[in-house]
């Protein structure tokens, strides 16, 4: 699995001013880097890339909300 050097993390535009969100690394080509943008130095989740944009899809696509 290839290293997340070099990750470039966003947050996502609907975040709060709470503090609960995460913050997503996209730019790396074997990996999608997820983190607790309150801990930077804390764990990652690190996903295959066609995981992560099944996810965002079903996201998108589905009613997972309340």
């Amino acid at each position: 699995m290839e290293s997340l050097v070099g990750a470039v993390w966003r947050k996502s535009s609907r975040s709060n001013d709470q503090g609960l969100c995460v913050e997503v690394a996209v730019n790396l080509t074997e990996v999608v880097g997820v983190r607790d943008s309150k801990d930077l130095t804390g764990p990652v989740l690190a996903i295959d890339p066609s995981g992560w944009t099944a996810f965002v899809t079903a996201l998108r696509t589905t009613s997972f909300r309340p």
